[in-house]
């Protein structure tokens, strides 16, 4: 049935549930997972409040805390799926809002389901869908499994 799938991740304890939902799914049926969380671009404004702290490098900075904050999110998921016998490749799109980057992963990892939670960190005030899950819904090729 499915061959390859990607789990998008935030982080966040709901897409937590996604993740463990995923995984789940992924040994059932045999398939390998693909985890991405995706990094939004620093804004100008985020910059901007950084300058009076005196932060000369501040989008360096603001990269590598991005950077290192994917690592954590990605190893903790790659950690369940090889509790759970599924193979994991771990994906840290940078630079790109997060219906873009999922899109784009699932195109590169040649994925056949995406799994994802109905809000992410700035969801959760959503009534049904969060924007970037519906994006994701709206322009995916593949199907998408949207968990509550």
């Amino acid at each position: 049935m499915y061959k390859k799938i990607l789990i998008a991740t935030d982080g966040s304890e709901l897409a937590g549930k996604a993740v463990e939902h995923g995984v789940a799914l992924a040994q059932t049926v045999g398939a390998d997972v693909v985890v991405v969380t995706v990094t939004e671009m620093w804004s100008a404004l985020d910059m901007s409040r950084e300058t009076p702290k005196h932060a000369v490098q501040a989008i360096q900075s603001y990269e590598a805390h991005e950077a290192e904050h994917a690592h954590a999110i990605l190893g903790a998921a790659c950690a369940l799926a090889k509790k759970a016998g599924v193979a994991c490749e771990p994906s840290h799109i940078g630079d790109q809002r997060p219906a873009e980057g999922i899109l784009q992963a699932a195109k590169m990892s040649e994925a056949d389901l995406i799994v994802m939670a109905t809000h992410g960190r700035r969801g959760v005030n959503r009534v049904l869908l969060g924007s970037q899950t519906n994006e994701v819904v709206t322009h995916s090729d593949i199907p998408v499994l949207v968990l509550r």
